[in-house]
């Protein structure tokens, strides 16, 4: 009974919350084509540095059984999304706190994937999934590498979306696939990309020149460029002692890459309103309905 009293009153108070702050969190949904790519890594810094710039912060791993978010940290989670979803725990209960006053939210394992929940499943999810976006500026979602149709309709449903890529043929190649579904759906998202382990800068926008131009010919849209994050030693040697680069040497190339990417996302942000009138859950829920 005096759980019970506790739980109305914690509600109550996030509902008095949400009046009183009315913006949603921005959504921002990372993916790549392909695994080995840096994604989750980029994932976890760029949302570091945001938090560096005072933006408070949520990461989401939703790379279920293959999730390393709470690795790269060097934390351990207590609960996961598995076990919210198994056992309808508050999102609150699982959500960790790590750098930088970052929060974020483990993936688990025993789900083969989280997008083929019940229909009774993600209506729970997204019902906790609205009761704290009232509490962030930004939402950050780190999805598997590839395409489901499932995992594309929260990418479609998110307020942006940000592809990794590396030079590699095989990289570039899942990349344009990736970006062909989503623009397949023929939802106007804005997609940009970050070109991650680049020789050189010079070399890397080569090649982001090359595909921009072939993404422009065979899909009919504009792929604006987030960044080159250059290739540093210091990255495995952060992923190693499971500290985030960022946070290890702010002086490496790398975090220095990272730095002025995240400054050039944040002032290009306040140049652009948002193109989205509705929430991400009432157009993630459109997106189901019409499946």
């Amino acid at each position: 009974m005096i759980l019970l009293i506790h739980d109305q009153a914690d509600s109550l108070r996030r509902q008095l919350k949400m009046m009183k702050t009315p913006k949603h969190a921005k959504t921002i949904s990372f993916v790549s084509g392909k695994g080995g790519v840096g994604k989750s890594n980029i994932a976890v810094n760029f949302s570091l540095s945001l938090c560096k710039l005072g933006k408070k912060v949520l990461l989401i791993d939703l790379d279920i059984g293959m999730g390393n978010v709470e690795i790269l940290l060097g934390l351990q989670a207590k609960k996961t999304i598995v076990e919210m979803l198994q056992v309808n725990l508050p999102i609150t209960d699982i959500m960790e706190s790590g750098p930088m006053n970052l929060s974020f939210i483990a993936g688990g394992s025993g789900l083969s994937n989280v997008f083929s929940m019940s229909g009774e499943k993600m209506d729970y999810f997204l019902q906790q999934y609205e009761s704290i976006v009232h509490e962030f500026d930004y939402i950050i979602f780190d999805l598997g590498a590839g395409a489901s149709q499932a995992s594309i309709d929260f990418v479609l449903a998110s307020d942006e979306c940000i592809v990794i890529t590396t030079s590699e043929p095989t990289s570039i190649t899942d990349a344009y696939s990736m970006i062909k579904h989503l623009v397949a759906s023929g939802k106007n998202i804005p997609i940009q990309m970050v070109l991650n382990r680049a020789e050189s800068i010079k070399s890397g926008l080569r090649t982001v020149n090359r595909f921009q131009t072939v993404i422009e010919r065979f899909l009919g849209i504009e792929l604006k460029l987030l960044g080159i994050l250059p290739e540093d030693k210091t990255v495995p040697s952060a992923v190693m002692k499971q500290a985030p680069f960022v946070l290890t040497n702010e002086k490496a190339p790398v975090a220095k890459a990272m730095k002025q990417l995240v400054n050039n996302y944040s002032q290009k942000e306040l140049e652009i309103e948002s193109v989205h009138p509705t929430s991400f859950v009432e157009r993630l829920k459109n997106l189901l309905k019409n499946r």
